[in-house]
């Protein structure tokens, strides 16, 4: 990539504009009373809060997984054993209607 593409059209005067704004970001950062230990705090309590939805979200998906497993596979499991006592070889004969 080439110096002009990534600063833009002069090195010098990108870098004086980068400057001026972290200055006046500074300032009012400073009148609401954030410094960058606070900021990197609030960030890395952030991370903390998502990670902790997610798996709180893991964690309730996995309760009514339980809660539905209790009777889904044992339902599953007794069907699938009442079925195989049929003979697989004879089709089913399917109900004509009565005219």
């Amino acid at each position: 990539m080439d110096r002009r593409q990534f600063f833009g059209d002069s090195v010098t005067g990108t870098l004086i504009r980068l400057v001026l704004l972290s200055v006046v970001v500074g300032v009012v950062f400073s009148a609401l009373g954030i410094t960058p230990f606070n900021l990197i705090d609030r960030l890395e309590h952030l991370v903390r809060n998502v990670m902790n939805m997610g798996f709180d979200a893991l964690n309730w998906a996995f309760k009514y997984f339980l809660l539905g497993a209790v009777i889904v596979f044992p339902v599953w499991f007794l069907v699938r054993l009442l079925g195989s006592r049929r003979d697989p070889k004879t089709p089913k004969t399917p109900k004509t209607p009565k005219t």
